[in-house]
């Protein structure tokens, strides 16, 4: 029969058909392996389970009986019943009933033979379950009797029901009579064979079943032939041949893990971590084990999965010969917390908060735990490896992880993968979990997530300091500089500010720092406006009071997050003298002779990481600017000199004393004291306003025009101040507690002689023509005059020092620059002084200036000395170039 069907099959073209037919031919081989007996040898899979169980006993009219003298060959499969145990699988896996199981043969037998009544039915599997016929005659306890009587009874009712019932047959019995009836009917010796010893059985199986498997292979029918690998690499594991049963088991595996049979891959996989562990495959066999601890824990019992993780732990901390990353994205999976992403500004860490979860058994410990993020917006693998800062112990189920985050890119970064050691073996899991633990593959993904789990802002400005007060403080006193620090959406818990003071400005350290809290009645977002005046702090507000070291200052925790004004006091200095002015000789006041520079730098944020730095500019200035000027000059000699005071800060000054110490050639009249001619003191000055004091002097004998011209009077002023640090100047920081309020300002003053007594005047004589041109020489001519006679040396000299200063790109002075000239000495004598010169350039130009260098300048009246502006008009047109049209 078996060689009839093999040629029927090497006879058909169609491969589909051939491979049906071997299909049904290894069917029905496994049946009558069971039938005689040999069914014990094949090793029980859910395929040919199923398959078997699809397939029913051969239904003979009458079932053989047990031949005479078969005693010893039933004495023989009763023992091999008896001794027949299931493989003991790794790590003692007790796997359940299959759900399809190959119906009892036992049950079959005795029901051909004779029809068995409702009454008998228990009798019979009482005398079954009594004749110690093994695990094939036990009846499944989770099956009915309702069930058993169904299957009992089923079949063609037939006339043998009346016949009398024998003593049921026993499974040795039955296969024993079996064997000697397909003996008897079987005619082919090469089949017979195969039936002759379970050894000759199995290989005739083999032989079947890789046919099969070889042609589903090369039909569309593949996973069918992947399914056939799997019960020839049973028979390869039954003999030793471990490598070829790793392999077609790894095929195997691999279906049923594409395919989410998890119940039929936690039936094979076992055979194939033993296969592996056997072969000392350690990689592999570490695989497998992770492997069944990520399948449905309901497939294995909890003892079974602690032996997995012991296997896992165990092989992690050994010395493996070639060690290599582990994934376990299917059983370490991870996930963002569901609240909003962790939002960050540009240079700040934070802290990341994961949730974990653990598909092992038991605790599990980590030497460590990395967390890398990769950026929303590329495809780069994103930040470096993040370690956890928590303990390293993973319990089943849910873990909260967090991880600290050094400051990183703006931008959107997403989980990425995670990465860890146990202990000598480093794993990684790429498993994002959605909403909760993976107990299906519904809830995870190796897609990378959508879902932000830190944003990191673009710069901006977190802090913003600014002067609070921008008028002229005073100047070699101790001021408050105040500076208002305004955070921006952004805490400065812990921050500290450096002032570095500039050239010519001085912290003074040993006075306390005070910080208040600062409201102005307009926002300030944007720069402080100098015409705003500082709204004083509150009834309810804040002032501290804190130390200054080494131009550090702590902020305290209530200012973190609102805006506050910080005051310190400096001082500027300047040794030099200030200088009053007179009309005879201004002077031009720049603003930046009084600038002071303040570099500034905050350290903020967690770890001090953020960094604000500016440099700001103070404006320091005398109380006063001084001017003078001649009043009237009376006929004995007698001068009134007005001394006018300005006000140069926003402060009101209390001029309690002047005194003015005159230079030489001047003189005080009356007591002499240098006091002015008034006594309404004190001098009350408001802001931005003047005042002016009259002294009376005279000129002095002095005939030293050296010391005349040299020596500045000094001005002395003793006042006192009242104003707001908030505005601008106020009254100086006390250093001590007995310090007097009474400041003291000294200013130099440089008087001239008057203008109405001159010993010489000078005159700027007209041009020769009314209009000057380019390259035309013109003649320059100076008149001086004596006035009067003098006794000094040097101006009683026969001759005078004269120097004509012209601008060489406006002019060229065709004569001496210099020289001198002869001059009498009687009064009213006079001299000229001519030089040509030529004019190179067209326009409004200033002409040549003349002077006395031996001369001073109070001793001269310019009457005046020369024109400011002369016109000069470009060259006469040639026509010796001009052609004719």
């Amino acid at each position: 029969m078996m060689v009839e069907l093999l040629l029927l099959i090497q006879r058909r073209s169609s491969i589909v058909f051939r491979v049906t037919f071997i299909l049904s031919v290894v069917l029905r081989f496994m049946r009558l392996a069971y039938l005689i007996g040999y069914g014990v040898e094949i090793e029980k899979s859910p395929v040919n389970s199923a398959s078997l169980s699809m397939l029913s006993w051969p239904k003979p009219a009458t079932w053989p009986s047990i031949p005479p003298d078969s005693s010893a060959e039933v004495m023989a499969k009763e023992k091999t019943i008896l001794q027949a145990k299931a493989r003991e699988k790794l790590f003692d896996i007790q796997r359940k009933p299959l759900p399809l199981e190959p119906s009892s043969l036992l049950r079959e037998a005795n029901r051909r033979r004779a029809f068995l009544s409702v009454g008998n039915l228990s009798e019979l599997y009482d005398s079954v379950d009594g004749s110690g016929l093994g695990a094939h005659s036990k009846l499944s306890p989770n099956k009915s009797s309702s069930n058993l009587m169904t299957r009992t009874m089923s079949g063609p009712a037939t006339s043998e029901t009346s016949l009398p019932v024998d003593r049921p047959m026993r499974l040795s019995e039955i296969h024993v009579a079996a064997e000697h009836a397909l003996k008897q009917t079987i005619s082919d010796p090469d089949f017979m064979t195969s039936l002759s010893s379970p050894e000759e059985f199995e290989s005739r199986y083999m032989e079947l079943t890789k046919g099969a498997a070889d042609n589903y292979h090369r039909s569309w029918w593949k996973r069918h032939g992947v399914v056939l690998d799997g019960e020839i690499a049973a028979i390869f594991f039954k003999h030793g041949n471990y490598d070829l049963a790793a392999k077609s088991y790894e095929k195997v595996c691999a279906l049923y893990s594409a395919e989410g049979w998890e119940e039929l891959l936690a039936d094979v996989l076992p055979d194939l971590a033993e296969c592996q562990k056997i072969l000392k495959d350690e990689a592999g066999y570490l695989a497998s084990c992770v492997k069944l601890l990520s399948l449905e824990s309901s497939l294995f019992s909890s003892k079974e999965r602690q032996a997995f993780q012991s296997e896992v732990v165990r092989l992690a901390h050994s010395e493996m010969r070639h060690p290599v990353p582990l994934d376990v994205s299917s059983l370490i999976t991870f996930a963002g917390n569901p609240a909003p992403p962790l939002e960050l500004c540009d240079g700040d860490p934070g802290t990341l908060s994961v949730a974990v979860w653990s598909g092992f058994p038991d605790d599990i410990t980590l030497e460590s735990l990395s967390l890398r993020l990769s950026a929303f917006s590329s495809a780069d693998e994103g930040l470096k490896a993040i370690r956890s800062t928590d303990a390293r112990v993973l319990v089943p189920g849910r873990n909260i992880i967090t991880f600290d985050i050094p400051p990183q890119k703006p931008g959107s970064y997403v989980l990425g993968a995670l990465t860890g050691q146990i202990g000598k073996l480093s794993f990684r899991s790429h498993g994002f979990s959605q909403d909760g633990p993976v107990d299906t593959d519904e809830f995870m993904s190796f897609e990378k997530p959508t879902r932000p789990v830190l944003k990191v802002r673009k710069p901006r400005a977190l802090v913003d300091i600014t002067p609070a007060v921008s008028s002229a403080l005073l100047m070699n006193e101790l001021q408050w500089i105040g500076l208002i620090v305004k955070p921006i959406d952004y805490s400065l818990k812990g921050g500290i500010l450096h002032i570095d003071a500039g050239a010519e400005l001085k912290i003074e350290e040993s006075q306390m720092i005070e910080i208040e809290s600062y409201r102005s009645d307009g926002e300030h977002s944007s720069p402080i406006d100098a015409s705003k005046v500082l709204s004083r702090p509150t009834d309810t507000g804040r002032v501290e009071k804190v130390p200054i070291e080494n131009g550090k200052i702590k902020l305290p925790d209530w200012a973190s997050d609102v805006t506050t004004l910080v005051w310190f006091p400096v001082r500027a200095i300047n040794d030099t003298v200030p200088k009053g002015t007179s009309p005879a000789s201004p002077q031009k006041h720049s603003i930046v002779d009084g600038m002071r520079m303040i570099a500034l730098k905050l350290e903020f944020g967690a770890f001090h990481n953020q960094i604000f730095e500016r440099t700001i500019a103070v404006h320091f200035t005398n109380p006063f600017h001084v001017s003078t000027r001649v009043v009237d000059k009376c006929n004995d000699g007698t001068l009134l000199l007005q001394v006018i005071l300005h006000s140069e800060v926003k402060a009101t000054l209390h001029v309690k004393d002047v005194s003015l110490d005159l230079q030489a050639g001047f003189e005080h009249l009356g007591k002499g004291d240098g006091r002015p001619t008034s006594s309404l003191f004190p001098l009350v000055i408001a802001p931005s306003s003047k005042a002016g004091i009259l002294f009376v002097i005279r000129l002095s004998g002095t005939k030293d025009l050296d010391e005349l011209e040299q020596a500045d009077s000094m001005l002395h002023i003793k006042y006192g101040i009242s104003g707001d640090r908030a505005t601008g100047a106020h009254s100086p920081v006390p250093v001590k507690p007995d310090d007097s309020e009474e400041l003291l300002f000294k200013i130099s003053l440089k008087l001239k002689r008057p203008v109405l007594d001159p010993c010489l005047a000078v005159g700027f004589l007209p041009f020769s023509t009314d209009c000057l041109r380019v390259g035309q020489l013109v003649n320059m001519k100076w008149r001086v005059e004596r006035l009067k006679d003098l006794e000094e040396a040097s101006l009683s000299d026969d001759e005078i020092l004269y120097q004509v200063d012209a601008n060489p790109q406006n002019w060229m002075v065709a004569g001496r620059k210099s020289g001198h000239i002869s001059f009498s000495e009687a009064q009213g004598s006079r001299i000229e002084i001519a030089v040509t010169c030529v004019p190179l350039v067209s326009g409004y130009v200033h002409p040549p200036q003349l002077g006395l260098p031996d001369v001073g300048d109070a001793n001269i009246s310019c009457n005046p000395a020369g024109p400011h502006l002369v016109c000069v008009l470009p060259p006469t047109l040639s026509t010796s170039y001009c052609i004719p049209a």
